[in-house]
């Protein structure tokens, strides 16, 4: 077995149950035994099957899990898949994360995105999907008492759009105020926030939907912005996204950064404060990896914060038997340079290094 390949096990398909509110059923053909052991390097990518849009937490069981976009092909069927890891490099998949469809969405497909936090004794999952009526996406939630789920969804969606604007949830709770929030957006849309409720299954009374970063039309990667994830740091918040076009044939598709000293903004970019035409962006292609970006933030046991995402292989593009592309996870170290993250080389890393600190 490769390399590549190492930690990655592809679920059998052991079921598929047609009818009204159908849900699809996958199982794992066999349980990874996640190593004890430190592990001395690594090569990308960390997950070699397509786990698109991943977002990531390390949870109260000190194992960090990764949720992502449907996977509904020959190598694994699940509409919100899950993968869980004690080193950030060995990743086991886990079956389905939902454990039934919403009413809203139980005819159709099209499941991506999710945004996680492990919160109030629970664990709670948003995500974006195609409703039954009715045009464009919506977002939901789904809650489970553990991480690796099954997650029960709300029949209710929190907000649907025309388009695909109501995509790339990432909840996020203020250290600072105490407060909850939800961000997301694309399609055109500058990155979108609202203060969600107490219940975290609905928006706070009186909350509105706040603009918190518009994209620029002459920077590279910004026709289209998405893909929030919000972190603190020292004082400031940061808005990492991704622009503009993740998933065709010549993908461009790259990471971002901006920061403020308030969650929902004024957000200043990182060109911005640099004074420097096109220095938003920590993250672009590589010869090894096209279409870098969908971000999540890890930190190691050694305090190292690691950027988690996706990209495409150009020797390998595309995914078994569907027409679509194959988005395997990777992961590469952040560095803090005067205030800012960086990526080494502003690349993903395309041969061996030192691997993750376990906690």
């Amino acid at each position: 077995m490769s390399s590549r390949w190492a930690g990655i096990v592809l679920p059998g398909l052991l079921g598929l149950v047609i009818g009204a509110g159908a849900v699809l059923l996958a199982g794992v053909a066999g349980l990874v035994r996640l190593p004890n052991g430190p592990v001395a390097s690594f090569s990308n990518p960390v997950i070699a099957t397509d786990f698109a849009d991943p977002t990531t937490i390390r949870a109260a069981d000190g194992l960090y899990y990764a949720y992502s976009t449907e996977q509904l092909t020959v190598d694994r069927m699940a509409y919100l898949q899950v993968a869980r890891s004690r080193d950030l490099v060995h990743w086991e998949l886990l079956p389905d994360a939902l454990a039934r469809k919403p009413v809203w969405a139980a005819a159709t497909r099209d499941f991506w995105a999710p945004g996680a936090i492990e919160a109030d004794g629970r664990t709670w999952l948003y995500f974006a999907a195609l409703p039954d009526e009715g045009d464009g996406m919506c977002l939901g939630v789904a809650s489970a008492s553990t991480p690796a789920g099954p997650f029960e969804p709300v029949d209710q969606p929190l907000s649907c759009s025309p388009g695909f604007v109501d995509i790339d949830p990432m909840p996020f709770d203020d250290p600072v105020s105490g407060k909850r929030y939800l961000y997301w957006g694309s399609d055109g849309s500058p990155i979108l926030a609202r203060e969600l409720a107490p219940d975290r299954t609905s928006f706070a009374e009186g909350s509105e939907t706040i603009d918190v970063m518009r994209r620029d039309l002459v920077a590279p990667y910004e026709h289209l912005v998405e893909a929030p994830w919000v972190v603190h740091r020292e004082g400031r918040y940061y808005l990492f996204y991704s622009g503009d076009d993740c998933c065709s044939s010549d993908p461009a598709y790259a990471v971002m950064v901006a920061r403020a000293d308030d969650p929902l903004g004024p957000y200043e970019k990182r060109g911005e404060a640099l004074d420097e035409w096109g220095e938003n962006v920590i993250l672009h292609f590589s010869d090894a990896w096209v279409g870098p970006g969908h971000n999540a933030l890890l930190t190691d046991g050694d305090g190292t914060d690691w950027l988690v995402y996706h990209a495409i292989d150009p020797e390998s593009p595309d995914q078994p038997a569907v027409a679509a592309r194959k988005r395997p996870m990777l992961i590469d170290r952040i560095e803090w340079v005067d205030g800012w993250p960086r990526i080494a080389g502003d690349q993903p890393s395309s041969g061996p290094v030192a691997a993750p600190v376990s906690p």
